[in-house]
């Protein structure tokens, strides 16, 4: 466990170090007052701070939870009780995600109300939840993940012809916003764990591309919504 601190708390230097410096050095070319660049540097601090606590969050809870739970439902052998599993968690970890609830406040005021910041994250949470046990459920029926890629891309196309234009927008970025720092290490560990449980299964070919095709969820949610709403 120290050990593995240690590399955190390395990669972490290595990947904030140089955007601080950089700003560092670009707020003084351009000569900001002194209580800006202290507040950056205090910003930047706790961010660092926050950031080193998160990924010991990740490394020691979420990623053994996610595999474990995965194993366990691979070994159960019930494939009802696995996709339902898979529809809650995508569902309650979409809502959870800080992401979606920052995209889900802006369109709000950008919309001036007309689009609630609920009802976004409704429409977001159960495309992700649908899809992620869909993903699942490609691993357990052997579907080829180029054809569900395609097929997410043809069902897509197809609602932009009656979405308006304004929805798009935002459903392009639904899809970013979940790629967040609770979905991706949660519903990746999850796929991990069910692949290396169930016989004949490659951990690498079939336990990912979970987040690919959650990628599609968001964004037909959201295409969808803007159809109801017009």
């Amino acid at each position: 466990m120290l050990q593995e601190t240690k590399d955190i708390f390395k990669e972490i230097g290595q990947s904030v170090t140089p955007i601080i410096a950089l700003i560092t050095l670009l707020l003084l070319i351009l000569r900001m007052p002194a209580q800006i660049i202290w507040q950056f540097l205090g910003g930047a601090l706790l961010f660092t701070l926050g950031l080193f606590l998160f990924l010991i969050g990740i490394r020691v809870g979420l990623l053994p939870l996610g595999e474990a739970v995965g194993a366990a439902l691979a070994e159960k052998g019930s494939l009802p009780i696995l996709i339902g599993t898979a529809f809650v968690l995508g569902l309650t970890v979409t809502v959870a995600e800080p992401n979606t609830r920052v995209l889900s406040h802006y369109v709000e005021i950008a919309s001036q109300g007309r689009v609630g910041a609920t009802t976004l994250i409704a429409a977001v949470a159960l495309g992700v939840a649908i899809f992620v046990a869909m993903a699942l459920l490609r691993i357990f029926l052997n579907i080829p993940l180029s054809f569900l890629l395609g097929a997410g891309c043809a069902i897509i196309l197809f609602i932009l012809i009656f979405t308006p234009a304004q929805f798009a927008a935002v459903s392009y970025d639904a899809g970013g916003v979940i790629t967040g720092p609770l979905l991706v290490p949660f519903v990746l560990a999850l796929g991990i764990g069910i692949a290396s449980v169930l016989g004949g299964k490659s951990v690498l070919e079939d336990g990912f591309g979970l987040i690919g095709l959650a990628f599609f969820g968001p964004i037909i949610g959201v295409l969808l919504l803007g159809v109801f709403l017009s």
